[in-house]
C-alpha cells in the first residue's frame, strides 16, 4: 500500500499509474518536444509575411469521465509506463488494442476515484506530501535528493512522480473511507474461523495466486451474465490449450488492481485470502488452473503459482502468534461535520503539528485544548492498543517511532494527529485471538469488497468516449 513509508522503490514507482492531472494538463497544451524548441520570432513590418500554417492538433480528449477528461497524451504516457512495468515483470504484452482498452478502463476508474476523493474533501497538500516523500526516502535509506535522483534515473520526471503519489494517497484514503470502514464481521464468522484454524494442519501456508476476473455489471440481465460466462469459458479454453495465463489476464481481466500485473496477487497467508480463492486453490497443485468460479463480482479463473510454509512474521492467524505487539498511543481528533470541513480540520491539525515540531507545546496540552473526543481530558491518551483496534490508523501507527508524531491522517471520524508513546509485546489472550481472527476475516473480505465498490463506481460514472485516440 502506498501509504507505508518503507515500501520498496519499485512499488512506489507503481504509483505513477494514478491519474496525473497537473502534469497531463501541461502536456496536453504542447507537443512532446516543445520544451526544446526555440520560441518563434514575432512578425514585424520589416519581416516578410509567411503563409500561415494550419495548427497541428497536439492532443485530444479521448474520454469524458463525469466532470473530468482523459486525453490522448495521458493515455499514451500511461500505456508507455505500464508497458515498461509488464516487461520488467516478464509478463507477455497483450495485443495492442486490448492493452489500450485495459489501460483506459483503469484510467477511467482512477479518475472516478479521484473525483470522489475531492468531493469528500480529501486532500494532500504540498507540505504533507513532501514530508511523506521524505519518510519514503528515509525508509529506502536515501536522502531526499538521492531518492529524487533515483526516480528520475528510472525515467520519470520528479514533478510527475509527486503528483502521481499525491493522487495515489487520495485514492487510497477514499477507498479506506468507502470500503474498509464499512466491512462488518459477525461473532459467528469469528467462531467459525477459529474452529477452522484449530482443526487445520496446513493453516499456516502462504499461497502465490493469480486470477482472471470477467466482471458482471450491476443489475445485469440473464443474457449479460450468460455472455460474460461464455467469455470466461473461452479464456479458460485458451489457457488449457497452452495460452499464457499472465498475458490473458493482462488482456481480458476486469480486475482493476491486478490485471496489468498478469493477475498476480502475490504471496499471501491463507487466512488473508478471500474464501473463494482459498477454496479454488485448495484443489490445485502449483502451476494448475481452476475451473470457472462465480462470485458476486463475476467469473474467476484461479491459478496456483506456488505455495510455501508461512513464517510467524508473515503469516498467519492466532495460532501463529503467541505474542503480539501493543502500542501506547495518544491522539488529537478533529471531527468533520456540517460545521467543520475536512479542509479546516486538516489545516488546524497541521498548525498543531507545526507547534509540536517547534516544541512550542506538548502533545498532552494540545489534546486537552483541541481534541474532539473523550480522550481529550486525558491528554489524548488512547491507552495500549493492539493491531486491528483501529484499522484505518494501523499503518500510520506502525510507521511511527516511539515519540514520533504523525502528519494529519484521515479516518471515518475525521482527522487525527497520532503520537506513539511506547511499545511492548504481550501474550495473546483468547480475546486477542478473536481480535486477530476478526482482522484476518476483514482482510479476506477486503479484496472482493473493493472490487465490488470499484465496479459500482464505474457503473455509476458518466463515461463518454470522444476520440479513438489513434
Amino acid at each position: 500500500m502506498i501509504s507505508h513509508p518503507k515500501l520498496k522503490l519499485a512499488l512506489l514507482c507503481a504509483a505513477i499509474c494514478a491519474q496525473q492531472t497537473v502534469w497531463a494538463q501541461q502536456a496536453s497544451n504542447q507537443p512532446a518536444n516543445s520544451a526544446a524548441a526555440p520560441a518563434a520570432a514575432p512578425a514585424t513590418a520589416a519581416t516578410p509575411a509567411k503563409k500561415r500554417e494550419e495548427p497541428v492538433l497536439s492532443d485530444a480528449i479521448v474520454v469524458v469521465v463525469n466532470d473530468d477528461v482523459i486525453t490522448r497524451n495521458e493515455l499514451a504516457d500511461r500505456m508507455t509506463f505500464i508497458e515498461r512495468q509488464l516487461k520488467a515483470q516478464h509478463v507477455p504484452m497483450p495485443p495492442q488494442e486490448e492493452f489500450r482498452k485495459q489501460v483506459l478502463e483503469r484510467m477511467i476508474i482512477d479518475s472516478a476515484q479521484l473525483q470522489l476523493a475531492k468531493e469528500d474533501g480529501v486532500r494532500v497538500d504540498d507540505l504533507m506530501l513532501d514530508r511523506y516523500l521524505s519518510r519514503v526516502a528515509e525508509g529506502n535509506k536515501m536522502t531526499p535528493q538521492q531518492f529524487r535522483d533515483q526516480v528520475e534515473r528510472d525515467g520519470t520526471p520528479f514533478a510527475k512522480f509527486r503528483e502521481s503519489v499525491r493522487n495515489e494517497i487520495m485514492m487510497q484514503r477514499v477507498r479506506e473511507h468507502e470500503v474498509e470502514g464499512k466491512i462488518q464481521v459477525s461473532e459467528a464468522e469469528v467462531d467459525n474461523y477459529l474452529a477452522a484454524q484449530n482443526g487445520a494442519n496446513d493453516a499456516q501456508q502462504e499461497l502465490d495466486i493469480a486470477h482472471i476476473l470477467i466482471g458482471i455489471p450491476e443489475n445485469a440481465s440473464a443474457e449479460q451474465i450468460a455472455a460474460r460466462r461464455s467469455k470466461a469459458e473461452d479464456i479458460l479454453r485458451q489457457i488449457r490449450s497452452g495460452g499464457d495465463f499472465a498475458k490473458l489476464a493482462a488482456t481480458y481481466s476486469d480486475s482493476s488492481s491486478d490485471a496489468l500485473k498478469g493477475g498476480d496477487l502475490g504471496w499471501r497467508a491463507q487466512d488473508r485470502l478471500p474464501q473463494l480463492f482459498l477454496d479454488a486453490a485448495s484443489k490445485l497443485q502449483p502451476g494448475q488452473v481452476s475451473g470457472i468460479v462465480k462470485s458476486a463480482n463475476g467469473f474467476h479463473i484461479v491459478k496456483l503459482i506456488d505455495k510455501r510454509a508461512a513464517s510467524i512474521m508473515h503469516g498467519g492467524g492466532p495460532a501463529a502468534a503467541p505474542t503480539v505487539q501493543q502500542t501506547h498511543v495518544r491522539q488529537i481528533l478533529i471531527k468533520v461535520n456540517q460545521v467543520v470541513t475536512a479542509a479546516e480540520a486538516h489545516r488546524k491539525l497541521q498548525e498543531l503539528k507545526d507547534r509540536l515540531d517547534n516544541k512550542a507545546a506538548t502533545f498532552e496540552d494540545l489534546a486537552k485544548l483541541y481534541s474532539n473526543d473523550s480522550t481529550a481530558t486525558k491528554g489524548g491518551d488512547m491507552g495500549w492498543i493492539y493491531p486491528g483496534d483501529f484499522p484505518e490508523l494501523d499503518q500510520t501507527i506502525n510507521a511511527l517511532p516511539v515519540g514520533g508524531v504523525s502528519d494529519p491522517v484521515q479516518s471515518q471520524y475525521g482527522y487525527h494527529l497520532l503520537q506513539v508513546v511506547d511499545r511492548k509485546t504481550d501474550d495473546v489472550s483468547k480475546e486477542r485471538q478473536r481480535l486477530l481472527a476478526r482482522q484476518a476475516i476483514r482482510e479476506r473480505k477486503l479484496d472482493e469488497a473493493t472490487q465490488d465498490w470499484m465496479r459500482s463506481l464505474r457503473d455509476r460514472a458518466y463515461v463518454e468516449f470522444r476520440d479513438d485516440g489513434k
